[in-house]
């Protein structure tokens, strides 16, 4: 089934809510030496609260974190492609 609008704003909104990126996984011993598992939220300069997983494996939290730059790349090339296809869908004069 195709992505509607309507879905793709909902998930946009889900972004823009979120804690702003970049986000970054740390995993004790690959890492850093010592602490927990976390993902670092904002630059190194504007940090912002950190995020701990309970349960979550390394790849679930790598995931995680890569899904804060990742989702808005695919909305946007979502958005572009459809926009592209709906340009070239139209009868020709």
């Amino acid at each position: 089934m195709p992505l509607s609008d309507n879905e793709l704003n909902l998930i946009q909104n889900r972004c823009d809510s979120a804690t702003p990126g970049p986000w970054q996984s740390y995993v004790e011993d690959r890492d850093h030496s010592s602490g927990s598992n976390f993902i670092m939220t904002g630059s190194k300069h504007q940090r912002g609260e950190d995020i701990e997983l309970i349960g979550a494996t390394n790849n679930d939290q790598d995931f995680i974190a890569n899904a804060r730059q990742d989702i808005p790349k695919l909305i946007n090339e979502i958005k572009r492609l459809k926009k592209f296809i709906a340009q070239n869908m139209q009868p020709k004069k």
